[in-house]
């Protein structure tokens, strides 16, 4: 099972709860702190950028987000986090926290498992104004540290729930069965990812023959449930080859469940374009 891990160390503003929050004239980490964090790294803890209005670049796990104005993109821990462009002359906020946090809210918010494939929303102007107030009314209870965490929570939940809804605005029934299947199937892929579950193995455990979980597989995710599982491994191994976590890859195939580190090379030749030691070459 993948844990999350802590929030980093005297990152938090408030010492109840491990958060933090950024505006351009807010929260700003020490330049020292910024490099020993590093430009690249693999996040610890979920991370949300808001643009109010401006422009900016972002990349996570490779993939690049152009950000603009009214837009907000969601990261999960784990990912591979790479600041390419700069937010000076933006009006946007950034935010913090890890699972504690959501442990301590009164709901789940499904989004927060991305089952659309999809880490940035569009906000309408509307949306946006209230997405502003929220993450306002944040930053200034996160100005005092000794702030009841009460408070806190009860404005991050205000503010989840306004993401998840818009998350889902183009789902017509996003708390449907379908979708809660699907979003069952990810979770036990993430708990049983090194193990290597065979898709019957899933189905049983979704009460779902295999047919009916491959339809609904390709549909939210554009793939087969095998796909989507060697697609999710190759995903991790590049995590950690972005992390320089690389010391062979016969040790690499092993961690990730893999008995066979030929097949493990194919399979990340065939979903990367690139052999395990030219993709990590490419990152030095």
């Amino acid at each position: 099972m993948i844990h999350t891990n802590s929030f980093p160390e005297h990152y938090s503003q408030n010492n109840q709860l491990p958060i933090r929050i950024v505006s351009p004239d807010f929260g700003h980490l020490s330049p020292q702190a910024i490099n020993t964090y590093g430009s690249i790294h693999r996040l610890p803890y979920y991370f949300f950028l808001f643009i109010q209005d401006g422009a900016t670049q972002q990349r996570a796990d490779g993939e690049t987000f152009d950000m603009g104005k009214h837009e907000l993109l969601f990261l999960l821990p784990h990912q591979i986090h790479q600041v390419t462009g700069n937010l000076h002359g933006n009006e946007y906020y950034k935010l913090g926290f890890d699972e504690e946090c959501l442990s301590r809210l009164p709901k789940q918010y499904p989004f927060l498992l991305n089952p659309l494939n999809q880490q940035k929303i569009s906000f309408s102007p509307t949306a946006a104004r209230r997405l502003q107030a929220v993450f306002d009314l944040l930053q200034g209870l996160l100005t005092v540290s000794d702030t009841d965490s009460d408070l806190i929570l009860a404005h991050l939940n205000s503010l989840l729930t306004e993401i998840n809804r818009a998350y889902f605005a183009g789902d017509r029934k996003p708390a449907d069965d379908r979708l809660t299947k699907y979003i069952g199937f990810k979770v036990f892929v993430e708990n049983n990812l090194t193990e290597h579950p065979t898709i019957k193995d899933i189905a049983q455990e979704l009460a779902l023959s295999t047919d009916t979980l491959y339809q609904l597989v390709k549909h939210y995710s554009g793939r087969s449930p095998k796909e989507f599982i060697i697609n999710r491994l190759i995903l991790e191994a590049r995590r950690r080859l972005y992390c320089g976590e690389l010391s062979s890859v016969k040790e690499l195939a092993f961690e990730l469940g893999f008995n066979d580190p030929d097949y493990f090379s194919r399979l990340f030749k065939k979903v990367t374009g690139k052999t395990v030691a030219e993709f990590f070459q490419d990152l030095s």
